[in-house]
């Protein structure tokens, strides 16, 4: 018998397995591109270091800080939200500082003197001119004495009083001496 003269099958089928042939091709090329995308994400992460800030506006550095509310977001899931300035009934004004860890791994301070700074005037400024009186540092240092754990978040209020009405304030977040981590900072607007 000769093969050439067997029918191959109905046209409908064989259409039908082009498809789903076709598809899962398809699928696999699409399933591909998308890990590659990753791939690639995650190679450039481990260039650059897991410590850099990832904004999607500002971008938190000295030329372009943070707003109240705003929130730094480091590649590694580490999130630092400084929260806007309220006036309390003595004149002084508080803020909150919450450190949310989204990282693989804890997160070391060695307290506010290392790794958290407020003062008066703009990121640039030298703070000619302005004066600021941190009024609860050694609460800041004590909550920032010992690392931040996994999927921890720590809240760390913050008291000033600035010296003059207006004064801008500068919340800069830095890290320990040693770290690769990017400084971040805040400008809150005048009292």
């Amino acid at each position: 018998m000769d093969t050439d003269s067997v029918p191959a099958g109905p046209p409908a089928a064989r259409e039908t397995g082009c498809f789903v042939g076709c598809a899962i091709v398809l699928l696999l090329l699409l399933g591909l591109l998308a890990w590659g995308a990753w791939a690639l994400d995650e190679f450039e992460k481990g260039l650059d270091g897991a410590g850099q800030l990832e904004q999607s506006g500002a971008l938190g550095d000295r030329r372009d800080p943070l707003g109240p509310g705003a929130t730094a977001r480091y590649e590694d899931g580490l999130k630092v939200t400084v929260g806007p300035p309220r006036r309390e009934p003595d004149g002084a004004y508080g803020l909150t500082v919450t450190y949310e860890n989204g990282a693989d791994e804890e997160v070391p301070f060695g307290g506010a003197c290392e790794t958290l700074e407020v003062r008066a005037g703009e990121p640039s400024d030298d703070a000619v001119g302005h004066d600021l009186t941190w009024l609860n540092r050694e609460e800041c240092d004590s909550a920032l004495a010992r690392p931040l754990g996994v999927d921890e978040t720590r809240g760390v209020p913050v008291r000033v009083e600035p010296s003059g009405w207006g004064t801008p304030v500068t919340v800069e977040v830095g890290w320990p001496y040693g770290t690769s981590r990017d400084t971040a900072y805040f400008l809150l607007g005048p009292g």
